[in-house]
């Protein structure tokens, strides 16, 4: 067995540094990233200046014992999302990827769509399904059951969170599977290992940065969740931030608050950073990455597909029912629905822009955060990631602020919209390629270049293909996030411009929901298409 320790040890290498991302100069990587965060963290200097004239008021507010509370309550909040996230994505992505599941790549696209799902429509489905007096205690009454548990608080909320997030691991983990090669697990099989014991000792640890990075959008995300957490009575930080930025109408204190947030953001970016470490993911020995062979599941495939089942049912065909139900009740009740292909185009439209953006502001970024680590590389990651942590509404009034000051002629334009869009969705992207470009060896690209290719050309053609699996699910999820954002796109956008979420929002305000079931839906078929486009890409 001595073997295998020396494989992984081709592929550890904690000390070594290149000094080259394709044969570019250094200042080729670190200048674009360093201007890619030093954008992203304007909401930052916003807060900033907002929280500068908030004297006495600051401390009283911070050291209430409600604040500190519903701190706590973030807290363990994020705590419990990460960790069931993590467990559900692990196994699926491992399933999907190399296992003879049934029907696996119609699971590999159905596991990926609760990132389309807004959390203020799933935790309404959830009481509306779920709930005390739901539809599901309907179904049981007749078999004498009057009411169900409670939902409210923490358990729906981790539950709803929790089903709408794990596709961030998920992506994240098969992106870094589909890299992997396949002779690591093979040489340990060899040696004696079993497969859970090649799994535990093998896999599972190259996968470490793509499940640590996984997890660290899983947890900022939780952390800046405001629709399912106030429809499920579970007071979060968040929720706070709102009451005072429109219940209170105190932005000064908003401000502070919002700042909290990020230093809570910051702190969970620190834990990450040791679970992932500082190795690199590559081999250093001779080897080639190739597909590889499924793993038959056998008397495991039953209970994998009924995994797979559950995991689906309750996080794409409840919502999916339960919303095309309120369609049907709605039609029967004579409500005038309309089919909204201006907003789905729209929706389409600036997701697919955000998306762009997105990927080629992450790629300078990535590859500074994987071969230059150093001060700015740490200084860059813990910046482009403080904007997935804040809620869209501070986003949104932070770029109004500028907006209107020093960006006048971008001010209700789409260039702003998508702006919004990329410091909210940049993490995303980025952690898919820093998981992918961990994978890549750089010797690949100095033979390249040994072999007389230009550094552009090595990037294009070297450096990108063994890319493609980050950049797919780095794109994927921008443009599902993109797709279902609300509070910027309500701010932010021109005039006019409406999309399938601003629908939704509007129908519901008005307490229709017959009429806002019909985007929601909408939402989620008109997403699937590219999304289905956009992992076939990836796999081939």
């Amino acid at each position: 067995m001595s073997a295998a320790p020396q494989q992984l040890q081709d592929l550890e290498i904690p000390g070594r540094r290149w000094a080259l991302l394709s044969g570019l100069p250094p200042v080729m990587v670190w200048v674009p990233a360093v201007l890619v965060a030093a954008a992203v963290v304007l909401p930052l200097v916003y807060l900033l200046v907002r929280t500068a004239g908030a004297g006495s008021d600051l401390t009283d507010l911070l050291l209430r014992w409600r604040t500190i509370r519903v701190l706590l309550q973030s807290a363990v909040l994020v705590a419990g999302v990460t960790a069931g996230a993590t467990i559900i994505a692990v196994p699926l992505a491992w399933l999907t990827v190399r296992t003879d599941l049934p029907f696996r790549r119609v699971w590999s696209v159905l596991t990926v769509l609760p990132l389309v799902i807004p959390s203020y429509v799933a935790g309404f489905l959830m009481v509306v399904a779920l709930g005390p007096r739901g539809m599901l205690q309907k179904w049981l009454e007749p078999l004498g059951v009057e009411r169900l548990p409670e939902i409210y608080g923490f358990p729906g909320a981790a539950l709803t969170l929790m089903l709408l997030s794990y596709p961030y691991v998920l992506l994240s983990v098969r992106a870094a599977l589909a890299r992997l090669d396949p002779a690591l697990e093979e040489t340990s099989r060899s040696l004696g290992a079993g497969r859970w014991a090649t799994f535990r000792r093998v896999t599972l640890p190259l996968l470490r940065p793509a499940i640590a990075g996984g997890a660290l959008l899983v947890a900022l995300y939780t952390l800046s969740d405001f629709g399912a957490v106030s429809l499920l009575r579970y007071e979060t930080f968040t929720w706070a931030i709102y009451f005072q930025y429109e219940g209170a109408l105190d932005r000064t204190l908003a401000s502070a608050l919002a700042l909290v947030l990020i230093v809570l953001a910051l702190g969970i970016l620190v834990l990450e950073s040791r679970v992932r470490g500082r190795a690199q993911y590559y081999r250093s020995s001779a080897g080639a990455v190739r597909p590889s062979t499924l793993v038959p599941l056998g008397r495991w495939k039953w209970p994998a597909l009924a995994f797979a089942s559950l995991v689906v049912a309750l996080g794409v065909a409840l919502p999916v029912s339960v919303l095309g139900y309120w369609v049907v009740r709605g039609l029967t009740a004579g409500i005038p629905l309309e089919l909204l292909w201006r907003d789905a185009f729209n929706s389409l439209y600036v997701s697919l822009a955000a998306a762009v953006v997105c990927l080629l502001a992450a790629l300078p970024v990535a590859g500074l955060l994987v071969r230059h680590q150093g001060k700015i590389s740490t200084v860059v990651e813990k910046a482009t990631y403080t904007g997935f942590a804040l809620p869209g509404i501070v986003v949104a009034l932070a770029l109004v602020f500028f907006g209107i000051k020093f960006l006048t002629p971008l001010y209700q334009t789409l260039v702003l919209l998508v702006f919004a869009y990329v410091i909210l969705f940049l993490p995303p992207a980025v952690n898919a390629v820093r998981s992918s470009l961990l994978q890549v060896s750089p010797s690949t690209e100095e033979a390249a270049r040994s072999l007389g290719r230009g550094p552009l050309r090595v990037m294009l053609t070297v450096t990108m293909p063994q890319l493609r699996p980050g950049l797919v699910a780095g794109a994927a999820m921008v443009f599902l996030l993109t797709m279902k954002e609300l509070p910027a796109t309500l701010i932010l956008s021109p005039i006019g411009f409406t999309t399938l979420a601003t629908s939704v929002w509007a129908a519901a305000e008005a307490s229709i929901f017959a009429r806002a079931a019909l985007p929601s839906l909408l939402l989620v078929l008109v997403t699937a298409a590219p999304l289905i486009w956009l992992l076939r890409r990836g796999e081939r």
